[in-house]
């Protein structure tokens, strides 16, 4: 069961991430406040579209080219050398024209520049090889221990107000020593490299494909926290900025069984196993629901006294903008099970291109009059509207290769058994005083209602992922 096994390890990965802004989140809210906040929110998404320039679609095409060729020592280590000379070459020009952009920054020119340090970080990120062999050990271990030596710096270093820098920079370097850490494995993987400039420009064309869904998906999620600082305020950023981080954490535990299938499932697809495959995607969309639709209705049911315990008082409004994007945990949730683990890995890359492309564009349509006459929560409508549009249209592309019946088979359950847990939860979160210990017997009792429910109600993969723990302990 290595596919099991990598995403215990992914998910590890994952849950370290969560509980490393869980840890120092709270405690940059009541440091830096929401301007702090909203200045490293709003300069970020700018560095990131120079980043994605500069990456290009090579995380997704080199993670799956290298899955294709995984048993091909040769073939691998030819296809390794010419993907991440093009990432070299990408990256550098992306910096150049990020130069060019600061020389007309004046008000944050120097945050630019410390957050330049993530376009740097892309020059050495081939994370996508090891994702590719489905060696996820070293990629999990190495970064965690940047992580950890990442918060230490926060809350050593980051005292005051005026550490917005300090902060960005923290950040950004544990980015560049991160993605350094994979290197010295990289002899055990591939070869010497041999340098073949019309191989190298032969990936081109097929990244540039892959960018344009990923400079699309990034219009949805970066574009709000990049019009609200320039139509509304960067506090404002901020505040978008915490209720998105917040769904995206936990979102992440659902979401780390796509860095971890994308290989596997692009394996089988290079075998022509396309039943098994379709197997695998009902498998995946079950456990998805299974995570996404518990943690959306808790997240809404909790958000009134999580924003005020987690992030402090100043942000009272975020508890509002959770409850607002809540669903977006169920719908990205979907959407990387169908994308990232199924048309992917079929080479379907114009029906995802499409998909997030019509997502981004009813961003564009209805953030500006939605952030003009409704502010931040505006912004917030347009992220769950964004992300509906994406799901709906890949449901829709899929229509004649998959069953619905057997995709929805087990969500009815997830669903009666999440709505039972949030009735209860929510009526106790507004009736019970604010505190943690009144969060923690909420949380407790919403877990036990839903899988107590789910124990009657039996879905499938609740059945066989009991059945392989008894196997395994045998």
């Amino acid at each position: 069961m290595n596919v099991v096994r990598n995403y215990l390890y992914n998910a590890g990965y994952q849950l370290l991430t969560l509980i490393v802004p869980f840890i120092t989140v709270p405690y940059i809210a009541r440091v830096l406040g929401p301007e702090g906040v909203g200045i490293n929110s709003y300069t970020n998404s700018i560095i990131t579209y120079f980043l994605l320039l500069g990456t290009l679609g090579i995380t997704v095409y080199g993670n799956r080219e290298i899955a294709y060729h995984r048993d091909n020592f040769e073939q691998r280590t030819k296809t390794f050398w010419e993907i991440e000379l093009l990432q070299v070459m990408t990256v550098v020009v992306a910096y150049g024209l990020f130069l060019v952009f600061v020389l007309f920054q004046t008000t944050y020119r120097g945050y630019f520049l410390l957050q330049s340090l993530w376009i740097v970080a892309g020059v050495f990120d081939i994370s996508w090889l090891f994702m590719g062999m489905e060696d996820f050990k070293k990629t999990v271990l190495r970064n965690s221990l940047v992580k950890i030596a990442s918060l230490v710096a926060i809350f050593t270093l980051v005292k005051s107000q005026a550490d917005v820098g300090t902060y960005i920079m923290i950040l950004g370097l544990a980015q560049v020593l991160g993605n350094l850490t994979l290197w010295p494995y990289l002899h055990t993987v591939v070869g010497k490299p041999r340098i073949d400039f019309s191989g190298i420009l032969s990936h081109l064309k097929p990244t540039i494909v892959l960018f344009i869904p990923q400079i699309a998906t990034q219009v949805y999620l970066q574009l709000n926290r990049t019009m609200l600082g320039q139509f509304d305020s960067v506090t404002s950023a901020g505040y978008y900025d915490f209720a998105d981080k917040l769904v995206k954490m936990v979102l992440a535990v659902i979401t780390a069984t796509g860095t971890v299938m994308l290989p596997h499932m692009s394996h089988l697809a290079a075998q022509g196993s396309l039943r098994r495959l379709n197997r695998l995607l009902y498998k995946s969309f079950s456990f998805s629901s299974l995570l996404a639709l518990p943690l959306m209705f808790g997240l809404a049911a909790t958000a009134n006294s999580l924003v005020p315990l987690y992030y402090g008082p100043k942000f009272s409004i975020v508890s509002q903008l959770i409850m607002i994007e809540a669903p977006v945990a169920l719908l990205i949730g979907w959407s990387n099970v169908i994308g990232l683990q199924y048309l992917m890995p079929l080479k379907r890359v114009k029906d995802y291109t499409a998909s997030v492309t019509y997502g981004a564009l009813a961003n564009i349509v209805i953030n500006v009059p939605l952030i003009l006459t409704l502010g931040v929560s505006g912004a917030t409508i347009a992220t769950v509207v964004s992300e509906v549009v994406v799901t709906a249209y890949q449901l829709f592309v899929i229509r004649d290769m998959v069953s619905y019946r057997n995709l929805f088979a087990d969500g009815w359950k997830f669903l009666l058994a999440a709505v039972a847990m949030f009735i209860p939860v929510f009526w106790l979160n507004s009736t019970m005083s604010v505190s943690a210990i009144s969060l923690a017997l909420q949380v407790t009792l919403g877990i036990g209602i839903y899988f107590g429910i789910l124990s009657i109600l039996k879905p499938d993969i609740l059945r066989e992922g009991l059945y392989y723990l008894k196997s395994r302990q045998k």
